[in-house]
């Protein structure tokens, strides 16, 4: 297998995969509709890669050295995702816009990504199997990584927007939102252990 060939497997393996990003995204897109949710798809993809690159320039070496800085954003990432759980879990059930409701931000998407514990690991391991400190690689790497991370990210809101038409009924809403504020909150519970 090509070198190229892998990046991008290990890519989508690690975008594809569930995690707070990829939960919010379904929650948007099964709430929002896909276009409202694909700000959010770009945010993460963007927040990703920075994230990546600079992991690949040495920003894990500065947590080894502050490890202060590293429980800030751990326990930061571990309030975000109560923080978004209790948006799931308090929200009405209604959709469409007319609620006053926004779909999740490209800031949004992009901050989950650099408190979320998966991005972290995911950028730590991809950077270590594939670049050996080789800036080329690192650039090729983020190339690579980019659109797979889109659209991995996009197709949890596509898949959310398929399911949405089940979903018109407020109650159904209010199950699946309560659903995904548990996940939520389960990962949180993890990474609090």
């Amino acid at each position: 297998m090509s070198l190229t060939l892998s990046m991008a497997a290990f890519a989508l393996a690690a975008s594809i995969s569930p995690g707070p990003v990829n939960i919010v995204a379904l929650g948007s897109g099964a709430r929002h509709g896909l276009r409202a949710s694909i700000g959010h798809a770009a945010g993460a993809t963007l927040g990703f890669c920075l994230l990546l690159v600079l992991v690949g320039l040495g920003v894990h070496e500065l947590l080894l050295r502050w490890p202060l800085l590293g429980q800030l954003l751990h326990w930061g990432g571990v309030l975000f995702l109560l923080y978004m759980a209790w948006k799931l879990a308090s929200d009405d059930g209604a959709l469409g816009a007319e609620d006053g409701q926004r779909a999740p931000s490209a800031w949004h998407g992009a901050a989950m990504q650099w408190l979320s514990p998966k991005a972290w690991l995911a950028a730590v391991a991809g950077i270590g199997a594939y670049t050996g400190g080789e800036q080329q690689l690192l650039w090729l790497f983020t190339w690579i990584y980019g659109p797979i991370c889109f659209v991995s990210v996009a197709s949890w809101a596509w898949a959310g927007s398929v399911i949405r038409q089940y979903l018109a009924e407020p109650w159904r809403m209010r199950l699946l939102n309560r659903v995904l504020a548990g996940l939520l909150v389960a990962s949180a519970v993890y990474l609090m252990v």
